[in-house]
């Protein structure tokens, strides 16, 4: 269970993380939609797992390991932003966010059945 402090510093390397991410995202991995959907603090803050969501993109892993290629270069502007906030900034680890793709496959296995029930109701009636 993570403390209050932890959902604070991971819910603000969330939204720092996002903006510099729209900044440099075009330059990393071009024209796919990254969003940050989630972060989690370790109880000592020396490790931040930043989990992202991809959408547009033909290989998400190649995406996922673009942004961790080029975190030298995003360090420097998100510490930039987090200096005031925290004692000393973490070490980021990224990692793919799969809870939308599991939702739209739990949504169409869903849709599915439906289409299951449908279909022998139509039968039985016949």
């Amino acid at each position: 269970m993570a403390t209050k402090r932890q959902m604070q510093v991971g819910e603000l390397i969330k939204r720092n993380f996002s903006i510099v991410l729209q900044q440099h995202g075009s330059y990393i991995y071009g024209g796919a939609l990254v969003t940050v959907t989630n972060v989690i603090m370790t109880p000592d803050f020396a490790l931040a797992k930043v989990y992202l969501s991809v959408y547009g993109a033909e290989s998400k892993e190649e995406v996922i390991k673009a942004v961790r290629a080029q975190m030298r270069m995003i360090k420097p502007d998100l510490a930039k932003r987090l200096k005031r906030h925290v004692r000393r900034i973490p070490v980021f680890d990224v990692y793919q966010d799969e809870m939308v793709d599991e939702m739209y496959r739990v949504d169409q296995l869903l849709q599915n059945l439906n289409g299951d029930k449908n279909t022998e109701a139509a039968s039985e009636e016949e």
